[in-house]
């Protein structure tokens, strides 16, 4: 090692310095050494990044609000009579007794009870608002 007081000519200090070997952190990456690693799509990205508050990107909203859960557990505490009026146009009068995520059974009076598919459910109301 050189003393820090000797001096070295310019061009013998670049050739030393241009001769190391620089040494970088590893990557934790597979593949060869030169391939920049693979990071994912913009979608699993922006899910690692935390939400802004300053006004940045918002988070998309959730799948699942609970509004259809929360409708349904009203009607069948209340027993509400509703009318379930189906794909085809065909309406069914009767209460909700239970759900699921894929089906509603309906209790009618006078007529057997119903297990209705919901996709197969147009749209439902109370009785007493009356459509049409």
């Amino acid at each position: 090692m050189k003393d820090i007081g000797q001096s070295i000519p310019a061009d013998r200090h670049v050739e030393d310095f241009g001769n190391r070997k620089l040494i970088r952190p590893s990557l934790n990456h597979s593949g060869p050494p030169h391939q920049a690693p693979n990071y994912g799509d913009r979608r699993e990205r922006a899910e690692r990044l935390p939400e802004r508050s300053n006004g940045g990107r918002k988070a998309p909203p959730p799948e699942q609000t609970n509004a259809e859960n929360f409708y349904y557990q009203k009607q069948m505490q209340s027993k509400t009579p509703m009318v379930i009026v189906l794909s085809d146009g065909e309406q069914i009068h009767g209460v909700i007794e239970w759900y699921d995520r894929a089906c509603i059974k309906v209790n009618r009076v006078g007529a057997p009870n119903l297990m209705i598919y919901k996709p197969s459910i147009k749209y439902m109301y109370k009785e007493g608002e009356g459509r049409g």
